[in-house]
C-alpha cells in the first residue's frame, strides 16, 4: 500500500515537471514573437517615416513631393487669381476715372452753353419790357430794338462758328462774346497749330473779329 501511494508521488511530480517545462516552452516562443513583432513594427516605422519621403497613413502610402507639388500649384494659382483681380481692379478704376472725366466734360459744355443762352434771352426779355412800357421815350425804345437784333444777331453767328468748328474735327466748343474780346473753348485733349489757325479764322470771318482778339483753349 505504501509502495503504491509513492508511485503515485513519483507520477505527480513527474507530471507537474513536464507542466512546468511545457510553460517555460510556450513563455519563451512567446517572447521569441514578440522579440519579432518588435523588430518588424521597427521595420515597419524604418520604412513609413525616418529618412524617406513617404508617409503612411490609413489610406496607403502618400508621397511628400506630390504634396508639395500641389501645394505649390494651389499657390501659384492664388498668385495668378490675386494677379488677376488686381489687374480688373486696375481696369476699373481707370474706366471709373475717364467716365468721371467725360462726365464733366459733357457737364461743362452744356452747362455753358445754357448759362450763356439764357443770359441772352433775359436780355432780350429786358429789352422787350422797355419796348412794351407806355412811359419810355421813343429814342430809348429805337435803342432797345437795335440791342434785340443785335443779340439775336450774335446768337446766330456763334451756332454758325461752332458748328463750322465741329467740321473741322473737334466734337464740341462754347464761344463767349465780351465786347471785342472772344473766347473760344474746344473738346480735344491737344490742338495743333493747323487746327488753332482754322478756328481763328472761322471766327474772324464769320464774326469779323481781328485775330488778336481770339482767345482759344482747350478742354
Amino acid at each position: 500500500m505504501k509502495s503504491l501511494k509513492r508511485n503515485q508521488v513519483i507520477i505527480f511530480v513527474i507530471a507537474l515537471m513536464l507542466v512546468s517545462a511545457g510553460y517555460l516552452s510556450y513563455t519563451a516562443n512567446n517572447d521569441a514573437n514578440t522579440i519579432q513583432t518588435s523588430s518588424e513594427l521597427n521595420a515597419t516605422l524604418e520604412y513609413a517615416g525616418i529618412g524617406d519621403a513617404k508617409l503612411v497613413n490609413s489610406n496607403g502610402v502618400v508621397d511628400t513631393n506630390t504634396v508639395n507639388e500641389n501645394t505649390m500649384v494651389n499657390e501659384q494659382l492664388s498668385n495668378e487669381n490675386s494677379e488677376n483681380e488686381n489687374v480688373e481692379t486696375t481696369n476699373n478704376n481707370e474706366n471709373n476715372v475717364v467716365e468721371t472725366n467725360t462726365k464733366e466734360i459733357d457737364e461743362y459744355f452744356s452747362s455753358s452753353k445754357l448759362t450763356r443762352d439764357t443770359m441772352y434771352s433775359q436780355m432780350i426779355e429786358t429789352y422787350e419790357k422797355i419796348l412794351e412800357n407806355q412811359n419810355i421815350a421813343s429814342d430809348q425804345k429805337t435803342i432797345a430794338q437795335t440791342e434785340i437784333k443785335n443779340i439775336n444777331d450774335c446768337k446766330n453767328k456763334i451756332m454758325i462758328c461752332e458748328n463750322l468748328i465741329k467740321t473741322k474735327g473737334i466734337s464740341d466748343s462754347v464761344i463767349f462774346i465780351n465786347g471785342e474780346s472772344i473766347s473760344v473753348v474746344v473738346r480735344a485733349e491737344k490742338l495743333e497749330q493747323d487746327q488753332i489757325a482754322q478756328i481763328q479764322n472761322i471766327i474772324a470771318r464769320e464774326m469779323q473779329a481781328e485775330i488778336s482778339n481770339i482767345h482759344i483753349s482747350n478742354k
